[in-house]
């Protein structure tokens, strides 16, 4: 039975987005993003923009909108046993509409891939304009998911500090790197 992801989190001012691949069993059960309670996504979100990570899930989406951030994951559907990337049946794989979605929110000037799955997705099943790809930066960053445990928490928050960057430096992009 296929799996279905979530609707964006984006205002209207978003610069970033930051794209998961699909839900795991307990965000999808749950109806959150990052649900997962090892997940470290939330910890280094709050650490980044001066949150509590523990405050209720409507604030943290509302942090990370007023900060300029865009969630969303790049699959829309998919076939999957648990909650690993590794489980998805490659097949099965229907991606969200990033055309529409970055022509909606134009001020979108980096795509962050919370991992590698994402990036490989978006990279085989996301077709966009040579215009659209011409604005954009994306960054490959590594898994916040509990799987992904050779990444300790300084290490993830090292490597995740790219995206402080580019929202403390709104003139300039971060180090662009395909998808």
């Amino acid at each position: 039975m296929p799996l279905a992801g979530f609707a964006p989190v984006a205002d209207s001012q978003a610069r970033l987005l930051i794209l998961g691949s699909m839900p795991g069993v307990r965000s999808l059960t749950a109806g959150q993003y990052y649900a997962g309670p090892r997940n470290r996504f939330w910890p280094l979100m709050g650490e980044f923009l001066g949150f509590d990570p523990a405050m209720p899930y409507g604030r943290r989406l509302g942090e990370m909108t007023d900060a300029g951030i865009a969630l969303w994951d790049v699959l829309q559907s998919c076939e999957r046993e648990g909650s690993l990337d590794a489980s998805i049946v490659e097949s099965t794989e229907v991606p969200n509409d990033f055309a529409a979605f970055l022509e909606k929110h134009s001020h979108i000037r980096a795509i962050a891939f919370n991992g590698q799955k994402a990036a490989k997705s978006f990279e085989k099943r996301v077709a966009l304009s040579a215009t659209l790809r011409h604005r954009l930066s994306f960054l490959r960053l590594p898994s916040t998911s509990a799987a992904n445990a050779r990444y300790s928490h300084t290490v993830l928050a090292e490597e995740w500090g790219a995206l402080l960057r580019f929202l403390d430096h709104r003139d300039r992009s971060p180090t662009p790197r395909s998808p």
